[in-house]
């Protein structure tokens, strides 16, 4: 029961993710042909900053790395297997390494059905400025990214505070690295 808690909130985010991700694909694929733009009328002023398009991408996120796609699709296959399994061993109150990896999951989980159904093609539809066009999986992953590094820096944050109040109340918190017979000592 406890590992089916555990793995509750990493399936139900990674499977709200994978759903808008390929709900919105969908529609861009179903309304859009291959290369066009559509912009709403009422949104035309707005039209060298952002749009929607519909363009094929055969690389990692935001268009890198291109025409390798099977590299990318065995990638993914690793990152989901990783993260599934990794996620196992974090702590149940460590909510950013949490959300962090369910993001990525459901990001790459993404753009891994995209590439197992069109032959290696990801669907890319958001375009903003000159900024490579993406998706809702490829903004997953980079999102879960930034709450993972924001996560490390406050855990870090919170590790030091709580070093400094520990020697200012005279509770000497030992290195793992000092030993009696440490050559260091000498």
């Amino acid at each position: 029961m406890k590992v089916s808690r555990n793995y509750s909130f990493l399936f139900i985010v990674a499977g709200i993710i994978i759903a808008l991700d390929q709900w919105t694909k969908n529609l861009v694929r179903s309304n859009i042909p291959s290369g066009g733009t559509w912009l709403p009328d009422n949104w035309a002023h707005l039209g060298e900053y952002m749009r929607i398009v519909h363009w094929h991408n055969t690389g990692a996120a935001f268009g890198l790395f291109q025409d390798i796609p099977q590299v990318f699709t065995t990638l993914a296959f690793f990152v989901a297997i990783a993260i599934i399994w990794f996620y196992r061993e974090i702590e149940t109150g460590d909510w950013f390494l949490r959300l962090a990896l369910a993001m990525q999951l459901g990001g790459a989980v993404g753009n891994l059905i995209d590439r197992l159904l069109f032959e290696g093609v990801v669907t890319d539809w958001i375009s903003i400025g000159n900024f490579a066009v993406f998706n809702i999986a490829d903004a997953s992953i980079s999102v879960g990214t930034g709450i993972m590094l924001l996560g490390i820096w406050i855990m870090e944050k919170r590790e030091r505070a709580q070093k400094k109040s520990d020697s200012e109340n005279g509770l000497e918190t030992e290195s793992p690295l000092k030993t009696e017979d440490s050559v260091y000592e000498r």
